[in-house]
């Protein structure tokens, strides 16, 4: 079976954003690598359901934690900070896609959220869809 390409055109409103993350805790987003990234051939991010900039000692500590949760090597090219997360609805997912908002102009068009995000390249045998099928996936968790 092949995956489809997930369409990122229709996006969750201002209303429904906030309704949607009311009960969320996190959301873990796994996602294959720039190929030139062969050492670290996966992109985690992690986005935490907060708008305030969390000190080094709890984001360090979070991230450790799902470092060894979840069998992940030394993570590269980390960003720890405060970003702009829009929803992407697609009737073939579950859940909405979070996305990073990095362009002025996606800042502009798609309602978003501030979440204290973090970011990184890594290596696991724990996401074999995104690393072996070039998938991406998210999990949500909840509180």
């Amino acid at each position: 079976m092949e995956a489809k390409v997930i369409n990122t055109d229709k996006y969750l409103d201002p209303i429904a954003l906030k309704n949607h993350l009311k009960n969320v805790e996190y959301i873990i987003m796994a996602t294959p690598a720039p190929e030139v990234f062969k050492e670290t051939p996966l992109q985690f991010t992690i986005f935490l359901n907060t708008s305030e900039n969390l000190p080094q000692e709890i984001h360090t500590a979070i991230l450790k934690k799902f470092l060894q949760e979840n069998k992940i090597g030394q993570p590269k090219e980390l960003m720890s900070q405060l970003m702009p997360v829009g929803f992407a609805l697609s009737s073939a997912q579950d859940t909405p896609m979070p996305l990073l908002l990095v362009d002025s102009k996606d800042q502009k068009s798609i309602p978003y959220e501030v979440m204290f995000v973090m970011d990184f390249l890594a290596d696991s045998d724990a996401f074999e869809q995104a690393k072996e099928h070039n998938l991406t996936g998210w999990t949500y968790a909840y509180n």
